[in-house]
């Protein structure tokens, strides 16, 4: 039957907000059901430090550490370089350079205004003291998700960062990752993966240092370990399997809707993408290209089995697209319409969105600038993707003459007095008598 048989084809007019995920398979409620087993590591590295590391890291990835091994050493940072393919560190210096492009221009300077007369009101931001980035490296090595971690952090000035990220049979770093931590300067990188590195960060251990924030994507596990410790560390956005969702009219190249289609599915086979459009003509060409595109994949397995994760969806017309759209919340959405603009203007959630034939997904995974760590999930509803606000707090400041402090005085000393707190109403009153 074909790798067609894999996937549902649905219409538009199917989907409401209060049937989405049985459509669309989320799995914010499968991590429940890790919560035990997930305490049962953090509770062990509370309690044994490094050697329930090196323990763990034994258990599950199969790799003996000894104590004092844990952390990336000089020697390997310099073997790393000598090491590297030469044109992928340029290539992977030119995305960093992107990248701090567009995130330096997300920075606040710090604001005051006029409130009324006499008091002046703002904000300045300050970054987080201490970060962990966890960066996956396990199935597939990933340098450029340190880059999209990293950039935002070193704008946002995060000065003690420490990473973690799986370690190799080699008994190390893969050297693309630690490669590009030492190019923004990360040299706390540690070899551990998995729940023992979230919790390491979190409780801190003899040689992992523990911080206040942990961001970066991972398994299931992870991200369970992440919510866990929610109230230990802040975290980012919930990470799960990778989406993509394609709105794309009759102007839309098939070639490029198929191929964008399946270059998301092939990370995982958990991954979801989602093709809607109004022209019949061009789901057909999909339909009947499908197969294949997929038998010459070279991850076709990975492939075939995400499908059972996606979705052809016919509407009756863009409105319709964009309904739907906003409904899924993809983490990547693809705009190949005659005028993505004007659809742009419509989209309320998405992680991040591509307008037009000429900018695909994978630009923005590696090199334009943008970020890719993006919440999935549906989470788009509610959270960003990765940006330097993530690592600065924001304070309100205020800054009131004796003018300011009496036409405020009225308003709040009557809430105060109504609220029963008479104690911050003499705050107030007792400036006012005050004659010096």
């Amino acid at each position: 039957m074909g790798f067609m048989a894999n996937i549902r084809r649905i219409n538009s007019s199917e989907i409401t907000e209060e049937n989405v995920e049985e459509f669309i398979p989320r799995t914010s409620s499968k991590l429940k059901d890790l919560q035990y087993d997930v305490m049962e590591i953090v509770n062990e590295v509370i309690i044994n430090g490094d050697q329930a590391l090196i323990d763990f890291t034994e258990k599950f990835d199969h790799i003996s550490l000894e104590k004092g091994n844990i952390m990336v050493t000089k020697e390997e940072i310099k073997e790393a370089y000598e090491n590297i393919d030469n044109e992928l560190l340029e290539a992977l210096r030119f995305a960093k350079k992107n990248l701090i492009t567009f995130h330096e221009a997300q920075v606040r300077e710090e604001w005051f205004i006029d409130i009324i007369d006499g008091v002046k009101a703002g904000q300045v931001a300050r970054p987080i003291d201490s970060v962990g980035l966890y960066i996956p490296g396990g199935k597939a090595i990933y340098p450029s998700t340190v880059l999209m971690a990293a950039a935002p952090a070193k704008v946002a000035g995060v000065k003690d960062i420490t990473l973690c990220s799986p370690p190799q049979q080699n008994g190390t770093i893969a050297l693309e990752i630690i490669v590009a931590a030492n190019e923004f300067g990360i040299d706390k990188m540690f070899k551990i993966g998995g729940v023992q590195a979230i919790a390491a960060m979190a409780h801190g251990t003899e040689t992992i240092p523990k911080v206040l924030k942990v961001v970066g994507p991972g398994n299931k596990w992870v991200n369970a370990a992440k919510q866990l410790l929610s109230n230990i560390i802040a975290i980012d956005n919930p990470a799960g399997p990778s989406e993509i969702m394609i709105i794309a009219d009759k102007s839309a190249n098939y070639e490029y809707v198929l191929i964008d289609f399946i270059s998301q599915l092939e990370h995982d086979p958990e991954n979801m993408a989602a093709i809607i459009t109004d022209s019949e003509d061009l789901l057909e060409n999909v339909e009947q290209q499908m197969d294949s595109y997929i038998q010459n994949s070279k991850r076709k397995e990975i492939i075939a089995s995400a499908l059972n994760n996606s979705l052809l969806i016919m509407a009756e017309d863009i409105e319709e697209c964009v309904r739907v759209s906003n409904i899924i919340a993809p983490e990547h959405l693809e705009i190949l319409t005659t005028n993505p603009k004007q659809i742009l203007e419509k989209i309320n959630n998405a992680g991040a969105i591509f307008l037009g034939s000429n900018s695909p997904v994978p630009l923005g995974d590696y090199s334009a600038g943008t970020n890719h760590i993006l919440p999935t999930g549906g989470y788009a509803k509610t959270y960003s993707g990765l940006n330097t606000l993530d690592f600065v707090k924001l304070m309100d400041v205020l800054e009131c003459s004796r003018e300011g402090l009496k036409n405020l005085s009225s308003s709040a000393m009557k809430i105060a007095e109504y609220e029963k707190l008479f104690a911050h109403r003499e705050s107030i009153q007792k400036r006012l008598e005050d004659k010096s």
